[in-house]
């Protein structure tokens, strides 16, 4: 079970979800087509072809390491709050009340307008900034977090009585 779906509070749900783009596979998918290319070579030049192929075991190292990244790598909104977490080993973890975000900033390249990726800038209440690049479609997930604290704030009781004097 995820780590979003661990967390959520009694009676929260889950507005929308994204992950890491695929692009984190792009770096080490290019460093094994090379590796391939070299061992390949190395094979025709009459190396030894177990030793050849021996050289894929970092390219691979690598692709697996992208692939946990982009498995271990959860953001959510909820009707209550923003969850986040990357890391693999190690955990970082953002939980944010809506209504203690102040700021929600995406910036995209133009591969990253093209492919729909991006950075999320989280300012929360007290200048807290958190940054999580190369994240899958950033222009939804902020759009979604907006929409959930307009929600949020239309379902929050106003404070004042319902009674009127005369």
């Amino acid at each position: 079970m995820s780590y979003v779906d661990n967390n959520l509070l009694s009676g929260e749900k889950i507005f929308f979800r994204t992950h890491l783009h695929w692009k984190v596979f792009l770096p080490p998918a290019l460093l094994f087509l090379i590796t391939i290319a070299f061992a390949a070579g190395a094979i025709y030049q009459g190396f030894d072809p177990h030793l050849s192929l021996l050289m894929l075991v970092i390219p691979l190292g690598v692709l697996f390491h992208s692939y946990l990244t982009w498995r271990c790598s959860e953001f959510a909104v909820t009707d209550k709050r923003v969850l986040i977490k990357t890391g693999i080993v190690s955990r970082h973890t953002l939980e944010t009340i809506l209504t203690k975000i102040e700021n929600i900033g995406v910036e995209q390249t133009l591969w990253g307008r093209l492919f729909n990726f991006g950075t999320l800038y989280v300012t929360g209440t007290g200048s807290t900034r958190e940054i999580f690049p190369g994240i899958h479609a950033p222009l939804e997930f902020r759009k979604a977090i907006e929409a959930a604290a307009v929600a949020f704030e239309e379902r929050r009781p106003s404070g004042r009585s319902s009674t009127t004097l005369t």
